[in-house]
Formats: structure tokens, C-alpha cells, sequence
């Protein structure tokens, strides 16, 4: 049977009626990828995949001493990727088939494609952070950033070109901050404790590299 996790809202559970399933072509691979492996990529995913990520379907698992390789699909038909560490550290999340949203365009912001996961840790004794990156045309990258309620958040995405934008996510997978330009850089208050996802987007039709400010106050 397909594994199904729940949403993070414990007392309202995904159901899967059983008369619905059949058994997936990517039944897991091994039954040796530990429960501490799925849950990890189980967070994850809820963590950056907003509210469709937030219940879902394990499709299979590839055990591998290094990191094992588990697919899902969420709850809006999305199929994640995610290399994991048998103690659940998330090694890579991205992911590989995005849903359709009935029109011919990919679901999600600005209509990005691939996009890839990165957590946002700051020095010891500083409250910020600078990081690069660069994404082909379509291209989303989340950044995860932990903070609690009542903090402030800095956020300043410094593009080398056209087309770059960024969306915030509250931890509970609604909209902090909608899609904005390069151009406007956000301070402001943060009303949930936990993992905020910042999305950084290249709507353009070239690569683009970039800078991101991070800062918690």
C-alpha cells in the first residue's frame, strides 16, 4: 500500500479512501529506508511546498548508506524528490514533476518550473546572512529561514538582471509577503513561529545570478 503522511494540523488527518488506490508502479525499492529518513523529507516538503505540501503520498524509497532517495507526490499532484540521511537530514529537496494547472502552465507562482531547497543558517553570534546563487529561466530556489512570532524579518534579493522576484511563506504554508520585484526589499513583523520560506523566481527567459540578505531581529 502507498504510504500516506498527514497534514500538520494533527487533528484533521489526509484520508485516503482505500477504494481509490492502486498500487503505484514506484512501489518502494527497499525496506530498509528507516521512518526517520521519510518523516524528514515528510517535514520538509511541508515546510517549503505551501498548502498542497502539506499531505501527500510516498511513492517509493531507494535505501543507500549515504542518502536514500524518496519520491512523493503531494496533495496537488506534485512529485518531490528528496535525498535523506538515515537519521532524516535532509540532504536535497527538488522537485521532479510539477503539477499542471489545467491551463498548460505548471502550478505555483509566475508559472516556475524545477525549482531546489536550501536552509538559511546564520554564523555563530550574528543575526544575518549573505548567499549566492543562480537559476536557469523558470527557475525558483526556497530558502528556509527559522524565527519565532514577534520577530522581524529582513529580507533583500539583489538580481544581476531582469525578471528576478520573491514570495514569503508563513510556516502554516499561506502568503506572508506576495510575489514582489528585485527592487523592493522587505522588513517587517512575523506573526508564526517556525520555518519561513522564502522563494526567490527568475521569470526571465535567460539565467540570472543573484545575491539574497538575510536578517532576524
Amino acid at each position: 500500500m502507498l504510504k500516506v503522511f498527514e497534514t500538520m494540523n494533527k487533528p484533521l488527518l489526509f484520508i485516503a479512501i482505500s477504494a481509490v488506490l492502486t498500487v503505484s508502479p514506484f512501489a518502494p525499492a527497499s525496506a530498509n529506508v528507516g521512518q526517520a529518513a521519510i518523516d524528514g523529507c515528510i517535514d520538509q516538503i511541508r515546510a517549503v511546498g505551501g498548502p498542497d505540501g502539506q499531505s501527500g503520498t510516498v511513492l517509493s524509497s531507494e535505501y543507500s548508506e549515504a542518502n536514500s532517495l524518496i519520491m512523493f507526490q503531494d496533495a496537488g499532484n506534485t512529485v518531490w524528490r528528496c535525498l535523506v540521511s538515515n537519521d532524516g537530514v535532509v540532504a536535497e529537496l527538488t522537485v521532479a514533476q510539477a503539477a499542471d494547472d489545467g491551463g498548460g502552465a505548471m502550478a505555483g507562482s509566475s508559472g516556475a518550473g524545477a525549482s531546489s531547497t536550501e536552509r538559511v543558517q546564520f554564523a555563530s553570534g550574528t543575526s544575518g546572512a549573505e548567499l549566492t546563487g543562480s537559476l536557469l529561466p523558470q527557475e525558483s530556489r526556497r530558502y528556509i529561514l527559522g524565527a519565532r512570532d514577534g520577530q522581524f524579518l529582513y529580507f533583500r534579493l539583489a538580481a544581476n538582471g531582469p525578471g528576478m522576484t520573491y514570495v514569503i511563506y508563513n510556516p502554516d504554508g499561506s502568503v506572508l509577503l506576495d510575489e514582489m520585484g528585485a527592487a523592493q526589499e522587505y522588513r517587517g513583523q512575523l506573526w508564526q513561529s517556525g520555518d519561513h520560506v522564502i522563494e526567490v523566481y527568475n521569470t526571465s527567459n535567460g539565467a540570472q545570478s543573484y545575491n539574497v540578505i538575510f536578517g532576524i531581529e
